[in-house]
Parts: structure tokens; sequence; C-alpha cells
């Protein structure tokens, strides 16, 4: 454990100084209900690529990239590869259709397509799920970290961390949340990449670093026997979980919703997808490096803080911790704006429709404030998390709530017959079967089942889960979707493939730039599979 010195303090200082400065800027500037929430609709395609990384990677990715790492090498990264191909998908198929309906919520698209019940369904579910997942993983990693790191208390680095994002977040709203993610950005990468290549140095290269680590470290395709990462399971399960997040997900979409046009909001899923191609190399091989520097002593939870505290001189010590810092308070400022956003549209909006843009605001902070009091109230139960229960926890959960909500906002998108008795069966019948799972996961793991179906059910690999709950919720949405009656043409225009208002055409006039860097892209992540097959 290592205190940090004046100029890691001063850089520390610096960091917290100019994060409140914008928000106290952008305060200005929000005054109407699309300027706070959707950052008047005029976000340009580098901000919006930044944000959609910064609000991407948290505190749990310093801890569990790195620790599972150091454990069992590069294949965690396939979630961070696989998520390129999901940006494209974000940019190319379902941000048009966003954009065209002008919702400022995902569960609003959702109750145009398929009518209220599914509106008011998604939004407690995505309300809770931020709550109960991200804000307490969130603040649990990251007061590991910094309490190893630089010996703050976990509860304090908690309640420091909480206030200062919350207070930016309440001020500025979603522009604040965006500009501040795009400085934050920078220093998240240029911290990880220092330590890297100091790591790098310190074992000798990356000659060095593969002699010292077994031969499957290097591999991103594990058999499918394999406990964690089967490649079964990352063709069929990681996809899915990843359109929900990526594709539907109001924490993350949001930031497309705020694009000034098409052009930019397609390109800023397709720079964020170029940025996501970093996390292997700058979050799960500093793991690896720390497996190849201790012969294995030092792995888990405590491997990116080993590193950190070991190899880092005072300045750079401060720029890491910057990142941290950065990288815990970008995806919090997220949580909090885009958990107001659906209080304050899906449900006050409902219940007061004749509400003006003055009180939308207001009950908008308000909703802000909110939730950042109920992240410093579950302050006082993270230290009862273990690492292990931690990402248990987080997989879990994002497993058993995706498919079905993915289904949903795909067969609408691509069918037009889905409609809303298919809609709500799905949602209804993805969450017993995913509750189901989660509690023999629980019980198991307490009082071990003998062999027979509540051991297998318990016992599968969640991706593989994922996929059999995904294809469950299609087969029920196509069969109770043609056994009752197709939805009207309020529900299809805009809304769907086949019934695009082309009398509206989006401007799209970087299409042949953004078609050319998708391919790029592609071809990229071809090649990086290929060299670590």
């Amino acid at each position: 454990m290592h205190a940090l010195s004046a100029v890691d303090l001063i850089i520390v200082g610096v960091y917290f100084v100019v994060v409140l400065a914008i928000g106290t800027y952008f305060r200005k500037r929000s005054s109407s209900a699309t300027e706070y929430f959707l950052a008047g609709r005029n976000v340009g395609w580098i901000a919006i690529g930044a944000s959609l990384f910064a609000t991407n990677i948290s505190s749990e990715h310093f801890l569990g990239l790195a620790g599972t790492g150091s454990k069992s090498g590069l294949a965690v990264g396939q979630f961070e590869w696989l998520a390129i191909l999901i940006l494209l998908l974000l940019g190319w198929v379902f941000t048009p259709f966003y954009l065209r309906s002008g919702v400022f919520t995902m569960p609003e698209f959702l109750e145009r397509r398929y009518g209220p019940a599914s509106r008011y369904y998604l939004s407690m579910v995505s309300i809770v799920a931020y709550v109960l997942t991200k804000v307490s993983i969130a603040l649990y990693a990251g007061g590991m970290l910094l309490e190893a790191v630089v010996g703050w208390d976990m509860y304090t680095s908690a309640v420091v961390i909480v206030v200062a994002t919350g207070v930016y977040t309440v001020l500025g709203g979603l522009a604040a949340v965006i500009y501040t993610d795009l400085m934050q950005m920078f220093i998240l990468i240029a911290g990880s990449v220092a330590l890297t290549l100091i790591g790098l140095n310190q074992a000798g290269g990356w000659d060095a670093v593969v002699a010292k680590t077994p031969p499957e470290f290097w591999s991103m395709f594990r058999p499918m026997d394999d406990p964690d990462f089967p490649w079964t399971g990352i063709v069929l399960g990681a996809p899915i979980m990843g359109v929900w997040y990526w594709c539907t997900d109001q924490y993350i979409v949001q930031r497309v919703l705020s694009a000034r046009n098409l052009d930019q909001a397609r390109s800023g899923t397709i720079f964020a997808g170029f940025l996501k191609i970093l996390p292997v190399f700058i979050l799960v091989l500093p793991g690896v490096i720390t497996y190849a520097l201790t012969d294995g002593e030092v792995t888990g939870d405590r491997a990116y803080a080993w590193m950190v505290t070991t190899l880092l001189p005072s300045g750079l010590r401060g720029l890491v911790v910057a990142g941290l810092l950065a990288a815990l308070m970008s995806s919090l400022s997220a949580m909090f704006n885009s958990t107001s956003t659906l209080l304050t549209i899906d449900i006050f909006k409902r219940i007061k429709p004749q509400a003006g843009e003055a009180s939308v605001v207001r009950f908008g902070r308000i909703a802000t404030g909110a939730i950042v009091l109920l992240g410093l109230l579950w302050v006082p139960f993270i230290g009862k998390m273990s690492d292990e229960r931690m990402f248990v926890y987080l997989q879990s959960v994002s497993g058993y709530i995706a498919p079905p909500i993915a289904a949903c906002f795909l067969f609408g998108i691509l069918w037009k017959r889905a409609n809303a008795y298919g809609a709500m069966a799905t949602l209804l019948t993805g969450l017993v079967l995913g509750a189901f799972r989660f509690v023999l996961e629980i019980q198991h793991k307490s009082e071990p089942f003998a062999d027979g179906l509540l051991k297998f059910v318990a016992t599968v690999n969640f991706l593989h889960y994922a996929a059999f709950l995904f294809a469950v919720s299609s087969v029920v949405i196509v069969g109770v979707s043609l056994f009752t009656a197709p939805p009207s043409r309020s529900q299809l225009t805009n809304l769907t493939f086949a019934e695009i208002d082309r009398s509206r055409p989006l401007v799209a006039k970087r299409n042949a730039i953004n078609a050319a860097a998708s391919v790029v892209l592609v071809l990229t992540l071809c090649y990086l599979w290929w060299t670590f097959r």
C-alpha cells in the first residue's frame, strides 16, 4: 500500500476541479428537457464514441479483466472484442429507428412498437437493475482498488466518488456526462497504456511474458467444456447479452440519442468500436503480465492494484489513479443520468403530461439527486460482497434479463408481425426462467443439488443458458404473435424495416466513409481473432 505523493495529489485534485467545472458550465445550458436529458440532440461523433467507451469501462473492468487475465489469460477479452460487432449493429441497424421515432428512452420506443405494458416493464427492470447492479458493483470494485492503490478507506472512497459524480451529473445533465467522458477517455487510456508498457518492460518484453505464462493464456477460443468461456457460449450467448447491453439499454443508447444526426451517431459507434480493441491490451494484458512477474503468486483482484503500487513511480501513479476515478465516475454518472431520464420521462411525464419544461428538468435534477442518495445508502452494504459474488452477480443478472429484452427489440424491428401480446408473453416468460435459474444457482452454492435436472440448470454455463433463454423467447414471441391480432399501422411506421416512412429520409452524407471504416474495423477484428485463435 503506497500513499500518494504531492505530485500525485495535485494530478488527482486537478482532475476533480476540471470535472466539476464542466458540470457547472453545462448547468447554464440545460434548461429544457431535450438539453438536460439528451444534450440538445447536438453531440458530435467523437464525443459520442468517447462517451460510449468511457461509460462502458468502469472500475469492475480494471478489477475483473486484469484479475481474470491473471488467472486464465486473454479469453475474457472476447466480451470486449465481440462488442465491436454489436456496436456496428447499433449504428447500422438500431440507430436509424431510434432517431426516426424521436424517442427519449428505450422503454418509450418499446411502447410505440408494442404498447404501454412493455414500456412499464422495461422501465422498472432497468431502474432496479441500475441501482442493484451497476452502482453496487462499481462502488465495490472502485472501493477495493482505491483502498489497495491509494490507502483510502473503502467507504470514504465510495462516498467521495458518489458525491463528486452526483454534483456534476445533477448540474449539467447528459451534456456534462458526455463531455466529462470525453476528457476521462484520454485519462483512462493514458494511465492504462503507461502501466502496460512499464509492466512489459519490467517483465522483459512481450516474448518474455509469453514464455513465463501457460500457452492457453494466449488463446481467445476455449473448448466447449471450458467452465468460464466455452467457444459455443461466446458465439451463441455473448452476442445476445451484447445486443441487450449495447443496443437496447438506456445506460448506453442515450449517448446515440443525443447525436445531432444519423451520420454523427453512426460514426460515434464506429469510433467506439475501434476503442474497444484496446481493453484486451491495456486491462486484460496487465493481469497476464502480473502472472509473469510474480510466477503466478499474485492473481485475481489483487493483480491490477499490485502493478500500480509496485511498478509505478510518483506522478504516473497519480495519472493511473485519475484513470481509475475516470472509469468509475463516468459509469456512475451515466447510471445516474439514465435512471433519472427513465424516472422523469417514463414515469413523471406519464403521471403529469401537462408539466412544463422547467418542471420536467427540475424533477430530473431531483431524481438524479435521489439516485445519488441511494448510492450513498448502499455504501455500507458493499463491503459485505466478495469478489467472487460480485462477478457471478453481474454476469448472472446480465445473462438472465438480457435474452427476452433483446428478442423483443430484434423481432420488433425485423418482423412486423410481432405484437404486444407476443412481447409481454416473452418478457414474462424470460423473467420467470431467468429468476428460476438465478434462485437455483444461489441455492446450489449454499446446498449443492444431487445429480439431476436441477443441478444441470443450476450449473450450466451462464452463456449457454443465455442462448437457451433467447431461443425460448424467440419461440414465444413468434408463436403468441401469430395466434393473436396483428399490430396496428401506428405500431409499425418507422418502427420496423417493413414500414419505414421514406418521405422523411435521414440525411447520411458520410455513408461511404462510415461503410469503409466499418469494413476496416471488421477486418482488424478478424486479424486479431486469427492471431490469438
